[in-house]
């Protein structure tokens, strides 16, 4: 062991970031159970959503980044995604080799399938917790990932 000490404010954000993993392991365990029906898994939900939920057709590369991840793991995913024609691939007039990745029209279908089964489950998940309480979790998180990506920014 060292014989550095934490702060108490490093040792609270050590138990915090030891509960977002155990949490973000019982998320995707959930997550594949909740969509296993639709065929998906929480990996694959994951990248409909970022797809979904983006402004605009964006790159795997794009889609990476936002969501924390690696490029080869959502380049796999995508490309599974457009054999089974739930994604399409778009020529980026930006950037001749970073195409751009938008769901097909079965691709929606099958994303708005799984938030059909994700309201009832998050609803009841959520049952009881103050949006207050929420938000403040919201913004510690959001915090930590500013400060992580600075980090990882500081080093590249």
């Amino acid at each position: 062991m060292t014989d550095k000490q934490w702060t108490e404010a490093g040792e609270a954000v050590t138990t915090l970031i030891l509960d977002v993993f155990r949490l973000n392991g019982r998320l995707q365990l959930a997550g594949d159970r909740l969509v296993a029906e639709l065929g998906l898994t929480s990996a694959r939900w994951q990248i409909l959503g970022a797809i979904a939920y983006a402004e605009q057709p964006e790159s795997v590369a794009w889609h990476a980044r936002t969501m924390g991840v690696h490029r080869q793991g959502v380049q796999r995913i995508v490309n599974e995604l457009k054999k089974e024609e739930i994604v399409e691939i778009q020529s980026n007039p930006h950037h001749k080799r970073a195409h751009l990745v938008v769901l097909t029209s079965k691709g929606q279908e099958l994303f708005e399938a799984a938030i059909a089964l994700q309201v009832p489950w998050v609803n009841e998940l959520s049952e009881g917790l103050s949006t207050d309480n929420i938000e403040i979790a919201q913004k510690i998180i959001g915090t930590l990932k500013a400060r992580l990506q600075e980090s990882s920014n500081a080093r590249d």
